[in-house]
């Protein structure tokens, strides 16, 4: 017996979201900030290869954290069929430590399996790191549908940030790197796209975020645009707010857990 998955795709899905504040500072506790996590709603039997297979993918990420802080795998222990192939990946924010990648990996795989419980998928992006796995082949695949987006308060009657965020997204936009930082005065950015692409196609990648950013966090203080495969971020002095955020992506349930904000707003796609 192998895994099964619902026949038929839901055609409308609702987001759960709840307003998450961005862009904290450096401590242990604010890499681990949640900015979203989705769970397919494809969901698999317990006790079969693929429960197996997802499971020693789970373990294999937070192993190879202790190491580096990017890797991927195809996971497919005996006695699987095709439909119980897994794959992952996952990848710390450019600047951190072994320390804090192994524990910011850790803690996202044990908050991702205790909230996508079996489901065939799952995705987690933390303010230090991000995992993923699923049972469709995206590893080395580009992808540049939005997830997650956010944008701060209008400044638009302030040129000199503006101008100086606009330096800012300029230098991150000829990065070719996959992780940069830059600031201009007191804005700051930052850029990072996952490893299992080429360089050309990171660059491809963080070109569309940073356009998308613009186009809709254009005079705001601060911006958050989330690709499927890099994001692009900058900030006026760090400040931040619970508003203005969108999340897309049809085909999972994704929720953004709050901290602060008893408010609830429902989506359906």
């Amino acid at each position: 017996m192998h895994a099964r998955f619902p026949s038929q795709p839901l055609i409308s899905i609702c987001f759960v979201l709840i307003l998450l504040s961005l862009f904290p500072d450096s401590s242990d506790s604010s890499l681990q900030s949640l900015t979203y996590i989705g769970c397919s709603q494809q969901r698999y039997i317990s006790g079969t290869p693929y429960e197996s297979n997802v499971n020693s993918i789970l373990v294999s990420l937070v192993n190879s954290a202790t190491s580096t802080n990017f890797n991927n795998f195809k996971i497919s222990l005996p006695g699987s069929t095709q439909s119980d192939v897994v794959y992952g990946l996952f990848q710390c924010r450019g600047d951190l430590t072994s320390s804090d990648c192994h524990q910011c990996v850790a803690n996202a795989v044990s908050r991702l399996g205790s909230l996508c419980g079996s489901a065939s998928g799952g995705a987690l992006q933390y303010e230090g790191c991000f995992i993923k796995y699923d049972n469709s082949p995206f590893l080395g695949v580009e992808d540049k549908s939005v997830v997650y987006s956010k944008c701060g308060p209008s400044m638009a009657g302030d040129t000199d940030v503006l101008t100086r965020k606009d330096a800012v997204l300029a230098y991150l936009t000829g990065a070719g790197q996959y992780f940069r930082v830059g600031r201009s005065g007191e804005v700051q950015g930052m850029t990072q796209c996952m490893q299992d692409l080429t360089t050309g196609e990171c660059q491809d990648c963080l070109s569309e975020a940073i356009q998308r950013l613009k186009n809709e966090c254009g005079n705001s203080a601060w911006g958050h645009m989330y690709l499927g495969k890099c994001y692009a971020r900058y900030s006026e002095r760090g400040y931040t707010s619970r508003g203005g955020e969108k999340l897309r992506r049809l085909g999972w349930w994704f929720t953004v857990i709050v901290n602060f904000l008893p408010s609830l707003r429902f989506l359906c796609l």
